[in-house]
């Protein structure tokens, strides 16, 4: 048998045995000032936009779903300077590998009161790029004009043909803060993907080429 032989017998084996899941990105918001360090991006795009205007959640308007009572982000009615305006802010992840295989879970929760408030999940494979024209795929969209406590939100990334690199962004929308807009907040964000079991793999492979190397010398 030859190397080729192996190799390819080494491919099916890979082919046939399982994955497990490998987180890509966790963040649960402790430091919401050193999240540019660590590559994500703002964009507020906001009619008269007052800044990057996701910030530290506020623990007395509710508490973080988990640790300590302000450790998540936020985003306001206040992202636009604008009386009638419309909020179009932009949280971006840092730039990921991902595949077919990649999911996206969070958690969510407004403030309510009676204002409505709606967070776009958007995708882009374009690497690096922050241009918010690239975020053209919508995983999926959550919105309440109450106070429904922290929601658990999760999506698959199956349109994603290929292996690539991109960012998935939250996008706070407001049509008008006269009417609408309150207080949104985003909690424990966790992509994963699937990747081999590597020991699962040497072990069947150094099993299929040493069946194969006994058959040679045997034969």
């Amino acid at each position: 048998m030859t190397i080729k032989h192996v190799m390819s017998a080494l491919a099916m084996v890979a082919a046939a045995s399982g994955a497990q899941a490998n987180t890509v990105l966790s963040e649960s918001f402790d430091d919401v000032a050193a999240l540019a360090s660590a590559g994500w991006v703002q964009v507020n795009a906001s009619t008269a936009p007052l800044g990057n205007a996701w910030f530290q959640g506020n623990s007395g308007i509710f508490a973080a779903a988990s640790g300590a009572a302000n450790a998540y982000v936020a985003a306001n009615f206040l992202s636009t300077g604008s009386t009638t305006g419309a909020v179009s802010n932009w949280l971006m992840t840092p730039e990921l590998s991902l595949d077919g295989s990649s999911a996206l879970a969070f958690l969510v929760r407004t403030a309510g009161d009676g204002f409505l408030d709606k967070i776009e999940v958007r995708l882009s494979t374009s690497g690096a790029s922050a241009d918010v024209a690239d975020f053209g795929t919508l995983l999926g969209s959550f919105q309440a004009s109450t106070d429904t406590g922290w929601v658990g939100l999760s999506y698959t990334l199956n349109g994603v043909a290929a292996p690539t690199t991109g960012r998935l962004a939250f996008h706070y929308v407001v049509d008008n803060v006269a009417t609408a807009g309150n207080y949104l907040g985003i909690d424990d964000v966790v992509v994963t993907s699937a990747i081999p079991e590597p020991t699962t793999y040497l072990l069947m492979g150094l099993g299929v080429a040493g069946l194969m190397l006994r058959r040679r010398f045997t034969a």
